[in-house]
């Protein structure tokens, strides 16, 4: 217990994404700086004006459940399961341990079931509504990935969706710890998924402008704080970890990969799409998950920026880091792995969150990739490149999102 709360520790952590179809090998092409982006070659993009995006490659959903199991579900499902499995089994629990009431599922996505929904809109309106798929119900809509989780583990706890664009997953693991932290679980499953890419979805951020248009070259397209950038990566994929109550875990043997110690939301209330000029709802949000978790700014050794690759974003986003942190802001590293992965929307806050666990547990901190000309206004230490070897004791996760959504996570070495 913490004043009466209940600590909350990461057990088991679990990735698909567009540089690895497991956490290790995610965070091995991290490391090693591995661009995820690509020419699209799961459709057919030469109409769009946007041909590239960070894909899954090699995902084969059969060598993990039943044709018939996969059947049931949205691409964005099959990659939550997927990565939920492997959290599961780093965690050292196949089925929850203990009582199954007290086990819950709390996943963040975006976009939810938009490739059923568009393969099924194809057929209405070419065979009409009396061959739209009995299963297109269930399987379209936010809660359908934590819903199979459930059937499939067994868990019988809180579950549900939760939707704040992209920073989703953080909220999702954030609402997780909270559950914990209040003693309305002993165990959380929590996470992001998404499967966005597909025409509507490209053509649609597009249309916003918020993509990055560098067809001549997709692996530099992602480029954040670059004075070069020019909007995001699309980018597909889950990431999915294993949060439980100090006593469960230590109850049970558990290896505890890092402390959940803060977790921060808040709204700019500015716009549709742009962040608060003056950063207003980061710079809260981080000073509100400094407070909670009864931290100093110089306590965190490690930032895993939102870093979009974005004009607005960059820019706000280091300028908040610089309110909160003042001077210490320039001697902590701040790195974006979205230069690698590109943007996963409602998963992308869940893996970074991810990456903040492994940047305290493995003493290392992934680059930020094609960072050749910086901003003049964006002048941290970005971890240019090369991977760097840091001993962290605490890191600190920054999500900021369409809508004005801010959310924050604060990692910790257990002990």
């Amino acid at each position: 217990m913490l004043n009466g709360k209940r600590r909350v520790v990461v057990t088991g952590m679990g990735g698909i994404t567009p540089v690895g179809l497991s956490m290790p090998e995610t965070w091995q092409s991290l490391l090693d700086g591995r661009s995820g982006v690509d020419y699209i070659d799961s459709f057919d993009a030469s109409t769009l004006a946007v041909k590239f995006a960070a894909e899954v490659k090699g995902f084969d959903v059969n060598q993990y459940i039943s044709r018939r199991e996969a059947h049931r579900m949205d691409r964005f499902t099959q990659f939550a399961v997927v990565a939920s499995m492997e959290a599961l089994n780093m965690s050292g629990m196949q089925t929850p341990n203990g009582t199954a009431e007290r086990a819950g599922v709390v996943i963040g996505n975006s976009v939810c079931g938009l490739r059923a929904v568009c393969s099924q809109l194809d057929v209405l309106e070419k065979e009409g509504a009396r061959k739209i798929s009995p299963i297109l119900a269930p399987t379209m809509t936010s809660d359908a990935a934590g819903v199979q989780i459930a059937l499939m583990f067994g868990f019988k706890g809180p579950n549900f969706s939760v939707s704040s664009a992209c920073s989703s997953g953080s909220d999702a693991i954030g609402q997780g710890f909270l559950l914990i932290r209040h003693d309305e679980a002993d165990m959380v499953l929590a996470g992001g998924t998404e499967a966005p890419l597909g025409p509507i979805g490209i053509a649609a951020f597009c249309a916003a402008r918020a993509l990055s248009t560098r067809n001549d070259n997709p692996q530099k397209a992602s480029r954040p704080f670059d004075a070069g950038r020019d909007g995001f990566v699309m980018g597909e994929g889950a990431s999915m970890m294993v949060l439980e109550s100090l006593e469960h875990a230590l109850a049970r043997g558990a290896t505890i990969l890092a402390e959940l110690v803060a977790y921060k939301a808040t709204n700019d209330a500015f716009h549709l799409t742009q962040p608060s000029p003056e950063g207003e709802g980061a710079i809260r949000a981080m000073r509100g998950a400094l407070d909670m978790a009864g931290m100093e700014p110089e306590e965190i050794g490690y930032v895993n920026a939102h870093g979009t690759s974005t004009l607005l974003n960059d820019r706000v986003e280091t300028m908040a880091i610089k309110a909160v942190f003042g001077s210490h802001a320039y001697r902590m590293p701040v790195s974006a792995t979205k230069s690698m992965t590109g943007h996963l929307l409602g998963a992308t806050a869940a893996l970074e969150a991810a990456v903040c666990v492994l940047a305290i547990d493995r003493g290392m901190v992934p680059p930020t990739i094609n960072l050749e000309q910086p901003d003049p206004e964006c002048d941290l230490d970005y971890v240019p490149h090369q991977a760097r070897k840091v001993k962290v004791d605490a890191a600190m996760s920054n999500s900021l999102a369409f809508g004005g959504h801010n959310s924050m996570l604060v990692f910790r070495r257990y002990q």
